[in-house]
């Protein structure tokens, strides 16, 4: 897990050629004011859902873990914090893992919580399962999905 100012997004560009491209989405001074939904950035190797919702709470959100994507999540506005685990410490819910949705939820609580403030981004590996959206009251954020293998 990493999470950075926006401002700081160069150093990561290194990291993988997907996440340069979807720090460089996020950086584009358009992207704030999109209105929810999904937009492909590179088909499905790359893609942006913008989300304006209510947080959860930290009770109501669930470890998540992807194999297929890295989730790149820029906080715009709003409270917002994430947990976090690393994956090999968790175990699968009774359903287990959903390959056509690329997402599992664990049966386990985050190790950690994180306060992720607007103009932050946090990147989670499929190595870190994560709970997103665990603050109160709307948050606008927008999520990219960068194929961890790109194809």
């Amino acid at each position: 897990m990493i999470i950075d100012k926006l401002a700081n997004s160069t150093i990561y560009a290194t990291l993988h050629p997907g996440i340069a491209t979807a720090l460089g989405f996020l950086a584009s001074p358009h992207v704030t004011n999109l209105a929810p939904g999904r937009y492909d950035i590179a088909g499905d190797d790359i893609y942006a859902i913008v989300d304006k919702g209510q947080g959860r709470g930290r009770e109501e959100s669930p470890l998540e873990v992807h194999m297929r994507y890295i989730d790149v999540q820029y906080v715009v506005s709003g409270d917002e914090w994430m947990g976090w685990a690393p994956y090999a410490d968790c175990s699968l819910d009774q359903d287990g893992f959903s390959s056509d949705q690329d997402i599992g939820l664990c049966m386990e609580r985050p190790q950690s919580w994180v306060q992720v403030l607007p103009g932050y981004f946090a990147i989670f590996y499929p190595s870190d399962a994560h709970a997103p959206l665990a603050g109160i009251g709307e948050v606008h954020k927008i999520v990219v999905k960068v194929a961890h293998a790109l194809e």
